[in-house]
């Protein structure tokens, strides 16, 4: 059994024992002038506490002076500072309205592509004091005067600081990572805030008064798992973004010390402080300056029905554009959305990049008629251009759009009977976008494309098989590549050489070698052996025309529109053959 102890009090003599004691020596109730008697060493004297070895081990002076001088009433001037900055800043960007999607990447919300396209770092500061509603504004700032003003009057200025900078810019990099969503509001620093107060309760718990002990340390947990519960079961709430700030709250709240408890330090121990704040506020500010030409990581993406690979940022989706069938995009709806379409357009006549570039042109002009997002266009005189290693027509055209100016520029390239359209679009308002795109442009490859590929395997498997001989050919001179067409459809026709089709083929690809007298005897014995077949009176008005005989290329045309009046290639091609003789 502990030896019995008395303590000399204002009050009265308390009657203690040896454990009791040596607990309210560490929680600093007993000072080194209170008169204590312990029978076994002082006898029936008192003496003071300073005295007794027991009290001396104990003994902290600067645990002592924070339990009895420990207080929460000075008024938090800081905190009251940021909620009045808040404020003004809400009501600032509410002007004109609720914030919109747009006006939320307007003003500085965390959103990845402005972020990991163009290093925008600072949006994981500037996201922390943007709100969305008066509901949204209004809870975090009571949150924060509440236990923000707590953390003011527990720590020194610029540990406090440094928590709620810390906190913010961690909150948002943990959405940054984890999360996709635009994020914004001061809910992180509130979250950093409460992990900071959960942890100081119970590193000084045994310190601190009791009429703090009771709203602080464990007494905090039930309200941040409620405030966690009230987020996980809200729509629209960036749940990984408070588990961020919570545990750069809790990291940060173990290495951080009370005031009250704090050494003195050297002159330079205040800028020592402050250094890690301003390193942070350094990054955020000079982010593009600093990893801007490194960003953003990309990927390639590879498309083998078009035979197209194109670099991508590595956060971009693929999804639907106006401007191509395949396409990809930076996942942000209109302001600030940045993307790339590609579309291959078939030409039957021969790829002519120019004639597209012309038809992409009038649809974009007539955008303003078409769509209520466009109000009006500018288009820039074309001029030629490379891309992917290939001769190109480019054009540049500016939309402005009811959310801003957008950037659309086209490059157009032709690939034997193709035309391959390939479009990038950036928002006006985030130029650096201008340098993804360019990195995009610089990585762009034409490959084989799959149905070149499966042609050539088939015709590799049955070398002897005019008809796969002929499916190789048409591939290859449908690819740009009419010597190799050549090669093989004269095979094919030697292998097969009543099949109109092989010899129609052939006549193509002869045409787009160049050889025109080759292409026109092939052509002939086509109709030869099919008069009445509408495609081999088309090539060959192809090859009278390319002989200088658009008179007789008119005959032919007439006579496979007699047998299929209604085709409209066909039409076309007449009414463009008639137009010419007419000039």
């Amino acid at each position: 059994m502990s030896q019995p102890l008395t303590l000399r009090t204002d009050a009265g003599d308390e009657h203690l024992d040896l454990p009791e004691f040596e607990a309210r020596v560490r929680r600093g109730e007993i000072s080194p002038q209170s008169l204590v008697r312990l029978p076994a060493i002082t006898g029936d004297h008192f003496v003071p506490a300073c005295e007794l070895e027991v009290f001396k081990a104990l003994h902290e002076p600067k645990r002592a002076y924070f339990a009895r001088a420990f207080s929460l009433s000075r008024f938090p001037w800081l905190t009251s500072a940021l909620i009045l900055l808040n404020l003004a800043i809400y009501l600032y960007t509410v002007r004109a309205g609720p914030l919109s999607l747009d006006d939320m990447v307007r003003y500085g919300a965390k959103a990845d592509p402005m972020v990991a396209d163009l290093g925008e770092l600072w949006r994981l500061f500037t996201a922390n004091f943007l709100h969305r509603d008066a509901l949204h504004i209004g809870l975090n700032m009571f949150v924060l005067f509440n236990v923000g003003g707590a953390l003011e009057n527990t720590y020194r200025t610029l540990d406090y600081l440094w928590l709620l900078v810390f906190s913010g810019v961690a909150t948002m990099s943990a959405s940054l990572w984890l999360s996709d969503a635009v994020s914004l509001g001061a809910s992180g620093m509130v979250y950093g805030c409460l992990g900071a107060i959960v942890v100081f309760g119970l590193k000084y718990r045994s310190i601190l008064p009791s009429r703090y002990r009771t709203i602080m340390s464990e007494a905090a947990i039930p309200s941040v798992l409620g405030l966690l519960l009230i987020g996980i079961t809200s729509e629209g709430v960036d749940n990984w973004a408070h588990i961020g700030g919570l545990l750069a709250g809790l990291v940060t709240g173990l290495f951080m010390r009370p005031k009250l408890l704090a050494d003195e330090g050297q002159k330079w121990a205040p800028a020592l402080r402050a250094a890690p704040t301003l390193t942070i506020a350094s990054l955020l500010a000079f982010g593009p300056q600093l990893v801007g030409d490194q960003l953003p990581s990309m990927r390639h993406e590879r498309d083998d029905t078009f035979g197209i690979s194109v670099p991508v940022p590595r956060a971009w989706r693929r999804g639907a554009d106006r401007f191509g069938t395949v396409a990809w995009n930076n996942g942000l709806p209109e302001l600030g959305r940045a993307s790339f379409a590609a579309q291959a357009i078939e030409m039957h006549e021969g790829a002519d990049a120019a004639e597209q570039a012309a038809r992409f042109e009038a649809g974009v002009k007539g955008l303003p008629q078409a769509t209520t997002e466009v109000v009006s266009v500018h288009v820039d005189a074309m001029a030629p251009s490379r891309i992917g290693e290939r001769d190109a027509v480019k054009m540049h055209a500016l939309l402005n759009e009811r959310w801003g100016a957008t950037h659309v520029v086209a490059f157009f390239v032709p690939r034997g009977e193709l035309v391959y359209q390939l479009v990038f679009k950036y928002p006006a308002e985030f130029p650096r976008y201008a340098h993804v795109l360019e990195q995009m442009q610089a990585g762009i490859r034409f490959e084989e494309r799959k149905s070149l590929r499966e042609a050539r395997a088939a015709a590799l498997l049955f070398p002897n098989s005019p008809l796969l001989l002929g499916r190789l050919g048409g591939a290859l001179r449908r690819e740009g590549e009419p010597v190799g067409a050549v090669e093989a459809l004269k095979v094919a026709v030697r292998g097969a050489p009543s099949r109109v089709e092989l010899r129609r083929e052939l006549a193509l690809a002869l045409l787009s070698s160049g050889d025109v007298e080759a292409a026109c005897e092939a052509s002939s014995a086509a109709v030869l052996y099919a008069p009445d077949d509408p495609d081999s009176l088309e090539v060959d008005a192809r090859c009278e025309i390319a002989r200088g005989n658009p008179r007789r290329a008119l005959e032919r045309l007439t006579s496979a529109r007699a047998i299929l009046p209604l085709d409209e290639r066909l039409k076309a091609a007449e009414s463009r053959l008639k137009a010419t003789l007419h000039e």
